[in-house]
This record gives C-alpha cells, sequence and structure tokens, in this order.
C-alpha cells in the first residue's frame, strides 16, 4: 500500500545557486519507487533572490507542489535597506509561516500524509512543520542539512535563542532527526543527552544518476572545448567562503610554484566558478600575478557545471576545520564524475574521511601552503603521468542519491509501524 509524505521545504526549483535543493527533489524524484507518494509545501518564487529553472534541471518531480505566500523581509518589507528586526526572526522568511500554515493545513486535508518532512535550513521550515505537527499530531521527520546552532552561529543573541528553541523543539517533537554526516549526529547527541540514540540517523547527500546520465550523453553529442595542448584545466563551481573555504593558502601555493616555473599559463588553467567575493579575489590574484591562471568565472546552469565537471582534468574541493562536522554537497558529484580530486580540507574532518573511503589520496591541509604546495605537485604530476586514485563503478554506486532515497524510506518505514 502506498503512503503519503508532506515535504516541507524552502530550497525548491525554481531556486537559483542553491546545492541544498538536490537533496529535496532527489528524494522526491524516488520515493515513490520506494512506496512513498511525496506532496510539496514550498515559498512563492518571489521569496528567492533569483529563479532559475535551468539550475535544476527541466524534468522536475511529478509530485504536487504548494506554493504558500512568502515574502523576503529585505527585499520586500524594508525602507531604505532597513527593517525591524523582528520582522526577520528566526530569518527573513518567517512570513512563509503565515502563508504555509493555511496552506499546509489544506493540503494535510487533501493529501492526508502518513509523515510530515522538512528540511534545515531555513530555520522557518522547522518552524512550520513543528506547527503542523502540533496541530494535526501526524509524525515528523526533521532533516538537517546543517547544524542549526554553533558556538558563533548565528552571531546575534537574539536570533540565537530563537534557534535554540526551535531546535530544541524538533529534537523533542520530531519521530526521527536525520543528519548528513555522523559528526554532526555527535554534535547533536552531546548537545541532547536525553533524546534516546535510536530518533538519530545519518543520510548523507550524494548524486542523481540521472542528471549525469544527461551530461554524458550531452557531452557525447557536443564536446566540451579542449584547452590547448598541453594546458591542465582545474575548477572549483560554488561559493568559497573565506571563513569557511578560504583559498588563499592555496593561491599563495600557486604563486610559488608559479615563481619556480613548475605551472604558467599555457600549462594551466585553473576555473573558480561562482566563487562570491570576485572583487576580493581579483585584487589578490593580480597582487600574486596569477590573474592569467586563475580565472573568477560566472555562474552556468547546473547541467553546464556537470557537463564541464565531467570535461577537465581535475577538480578542486575547499573546507575548512571550522566545518569539520559538514561535508560540501558536490563532493559525492565529484565522487561520481570519477575525476581526480585534490581536497583541501582538514584531515580530522568529515569531508577528507569520505574522499579516504572513497579512495582519493591527494588531500592537503587547507590552511597549509606548503601542505597544499607539495600535493599541487604530486596532484599535477599524477594527473601527467596517469596516476591519482580515483575511485571504481561498485564504491560510485554507493554515494547515489536514489539508494540514499532508500534510507529515508526505511526510516519513514520505521516511524509509521512504531
Amino acid at each position: 500500500m502506498t503512503k503519503k509524505i508532506l515535504a516541507i521545504a524552502y530550497h525548491y526549483p525554481p531556486i537559483h545557486r542553491s546545492s541544498g535543493v538536490h537533496r529535496t527533489v532527489n528524494f522526491v524524484r524516488y520515493l515513490p519507487g520506494y512506496g512513498w507518494d511525496p506532496a510539496v509545501l514550498t515559498v512563492h518564487p518571489r521569496a528567492y533572490e533569483a529563479a532559475d529553472t535551468g539550475v535544476t534541471g527541466d524534468n522536475q518531480p511529478p509530485a504536487p507542489v504548494r506554493r504558500a505566500f512568502a515574502l523576503d523581509t529585505r527585499r520586500h518589507l524594508s525602507i531604505k535597506g532597513r527593517y525591524a528586526k523582528f520582522m526577520a526572526i528566526p530569518d527573513r522568511w518567517i512570513s512563509w509561516w503565515l502563508g504555509a500554515i493555511p496552506s499546509g493545513l489544506a493540503m494535510i486535508r487533501r493529501q492526508r500524509p502518513d509523515i510530515i518532512w522538512s528540511t534545515y535550513p531555513i530555520a522557518t521550515t522547522h518552524l512550520i512543520a513543528f506547527t503542523l505537527h502540533k496541530l494535526t499530531g501526524i509524525p515528523w521527520v526533521a532533516d538537517f542539512r546543517d547544524p542549526m546552532t554553533d558556538e558563533d552561529y548565528p552571531t546575534d543573541p537574539t536570533v540565537k535563542k530563537v534557534f535554540q528553541w526551535i531546535e530544541s523543539k524538533a529534537i523533542q517533537h520530531c519521530a526521527r532527526a536525520v543528519f548528513t554526516t555522523p559528526d554532526t549526529l555527535e554534535l547533536y547527541a552531546r548537545r541532547f543527552p536525553e533524546i534516546n540514540r535510536s530518533k538519530f540517523a545519518v543520510i548523507s547527500n550524494g548524486y542523481d544518476e540521472a542528471s549525469f546520465r544527461e551530461a554524458e550523453q550531452s557531452l557525447k553529442k557536443h564536446p566540451h572545448p579542449k584547452p590547448p595542448e598541453g594546458q591542465m584545466v582545474f575548477v572549483h563551481s560554488g561559493i568559497l567562503y573565506r571563513s569557511e573555504r578560504n583559498p588563499e593558502p592555496f593561491f599563495n601555493a600557486l604563486a610559488e610554484l608559479h615563481q619556480e616555473q613548475f605551472i604558467a599559463p599555457d600549462t594551466l588553467k585553473v576555473i573558480l566558478r561562482a566563487s562570491g567575493d570576485e572583487d576580493y579575489y581579483h585584487q589578490r590574484l593580480k597582487q600574486l600575478g596569477l590573474e592569467d591562471i586563475v580565472l573568477l568565472e560566472t555562474p552556468v546552469p547546473y547541467a553546464e557545471a556537470l557537463r564541464e565537471m565531467l570535461s577537465v582534468d581535475g577538480l578542486l574541493l575547499f573546507q575548512a576545520a571550522n566545518c569539520n562536522h559538514q561535508i560540501p554537497a558536490k563532493a559525492y558529484e565529484y565522487i561520481r564524475s570519477a575525476r581526480p580530486v585534490l581536497t583541501l580540507t582538514d584531515q580530522a574532518g568529515n569531508t577528507a574521511a569520505l574522499m579516504k573511503e572513497a579512495g582519493y589520496d591527494t588531500i592537503a591541509d587547507i590552511e597549509s601552503k606548503e601542505a597544499i604546495k607539495r600535493t599541487l605537485v604530486t596532484f599535477i604530476n599524477g594527473i601527467r603521468q596517469g596516476g591519482i586514485k580515483t575511485p571504481g563503478a561498485e564504491t560510485i554506486a554507493t554515494y547515489s542519491r536514489k539508494q540514499k532515497t532508500g534510507d529515508l524510506a526505511a526510516i519513514l518505514d520505521a516511524v509509521v509501524s512504531d
């Protein structure tokens, strides 16, 4: 017998430039294959700062979607960029709560879901799910793509107190709390020692095989432009936060290798696509004499990003020690690409553990210029000589989003049978 689930998510097509959208989209896409029919409650597209259907592909899951009233406080309710603090607590989309509760109750009356599922970020998402759970008694599974609070997050004391309240209500009232990494689960187990650990589970992020197959077929028909003879191309696609994914030591390592003539513009091109902070990075690259080697490129649709990923010589992954309990979603796509990956992270973190588990060994401390420099030399020479380790098909398959959806379905089945 098919069961039903109401999925509540802020990040859903047509949002632009969000890796978090893929987790929800693929759960919704693959759940019917495991006996669960989803319906989605999300925001009106006006709430997104940018919307673009091409980012997540044109084949959105064929599930009922209700886009509730929602405004972005900063863009829609401010006067000359200023607004009262309470209008953006817990976040700028708190108005979604006003639209989502009546919309959610209408969906529940019509769809009669067996479970409510919500995914954070955004904090208002879990607040909506908590409210609907309390009003209807329907079991709730709370998904945490990131921890809601940390020592230095949120930085505003009032916002942090509200986040902690929502976080506490979620952990106490949900039937299961799902995290994306083992260290995040351990973080919450320590934070809420009174909660039985059987309530916690890990479902990591992953890659979507259908999207990669489409990209591979597209490349067969329209091959990606080849670089000049002898030039190697590396790419990182996505935001490089200066605090969480600081590329400065990487830039410094490249600069020294350039000065030593190990690399040059005609032998290496590094593409940083949609990195954010482009003005600052441009100045730093100019100061280091790297503007002809490291190129700051604009965003491209998701399908094109996958085609680029599959076409270049090497991929770059950044993750700082202050995010040891997190793993960038793109890491799983890198694994699926089976391309060489240079990972710059803390050896003790979950990102390093994942890449080692997948078979990669070109990993360097993101804060150490010398370690990056040594590993870069090994990485470049290894690619030239064909000696870089990459995962095999059997290893790759374990990270597919379809398989991860099976893990979610097993949790949902357990909840409704409790």
